[in-house]
């Protein structure tokens, strides 16, 4: 996918109605993961991503800064986010407890 011409989301737009069910995908430009919800808001929140699994049974959540993620919006208008992470790495992360 060529992200060339997809814009940058302003940290206004870092919520999770907008940021929540986005395609996570590598610097190879595999997706490897979904955003299952956000804490905080803004520059400081914690993304978790859903890595693994399939069609979405069996994922692990884990949580990312949201500026290890570089969120955009395609020409369709959908939301996604590109990361140096690959998949193989966020799967060794601990995974995310719900509080």
């Amino acid at each position: 996918m060529d992200h060339s011409h997809h814009t940058r989301l302003a940290a206004g737009e870092l919520t999770p109605a907008v940021l929540e069910g986005a395609a996570i995908y590598d610097a190879a430009d595999h997706k490897i993961g979904t955003v299952s919800h956000v804490h905080g808001s803004g520059a400081a929140s914690q993304i978790v991503v859903d890595v693994g699994g399939f069609l979405g049974l069996g994922a692990k959540p884990v949580a990312v800064p949201v500026s290890d993620l570089a969120f955009m919006r395609g020409e369709d208008g959908d939301v996604h986010a590109v990361t140096s992470w690959t998949k193989e790495s966020l799967e060794q992360m601990p995974e995310h407890k719900h509080h």
